[in-house]
């Protein structure tokens, strides 16, 4: 189920990332999204990707919202594409599978689909759930583990990476 949903998550990503985006638009959302990093720290990327994860572990919605969550994030990365045309040449599933944090986000997001899957599954077929309690509990703490590590690196990788990107981006 892990690999399936990495699958769903990078073809949500995908559609999101080859969506049309006016330019207009894109400095919009990137003058927003530089409003809300503003100031953020590791422990606040962790925060913010945890209350994405979180929900993705609901029965049945979690997949839905995992699979709009990537599609937000393709979109994100289509405007960031067009305000930033030396981008245009990066693959979009390059920023996800070739950054740490992003394969660290992509794994914890697909174990928290996957057992969204496997809990309406099991309410489908009308087994017991309390089997599932231990698991989930795993689980979520390996999210939370995962998606912490991530938030450290992202932030690190931002610290370095970060001046050198907002002069390309000026």
């Amino acid at each position: 189920m892990f690999l399936i949903f990495i699958g769903v998550f990078s073809a949500a990503y995908s559609v999101g990332s080859s969506s049309n985006v006016s330019n207009e638009d894109a400095k919009s959302f990137l003058k927003e999204f530089e409003k809300a990093v503003e100031g953020i720290d590791a422990i606040g990327i962790f925060a913010h990707n945890t209350s994405v994860a979180l929900p993705m572990f609901i029965p049945g919605v979690g997949i839905g919202w995992g699979a709009f969550a990537a599609y937000s994030t393709g979109i994100a990365f289509k405007a960031l594409v067009s305000t930033t045309p030396m981008l245009d040449k990066v693959p979009p599933l390059a920023l996800l599978y070739l950054s740490p944090f992003g394969v660290m986000e992509l794994a914890a997001y697909s174990i928290a689909m996957s057992r969204s899957f496997l809990l309406i599954n099991a309410i489908i077929k009308k087994r017991p759930l309390r089997p599932e309690i231990r698991p989930i509990a795993i689980e979520i703490g390996m999210v939370i583990a995962i998606l912490l590590a991530a938030g450290f690196i992202e932030y690190a990788m931002l610290q370095e990476f970060g001046s050198s990107f907002s002069k390309l981006n000026s």
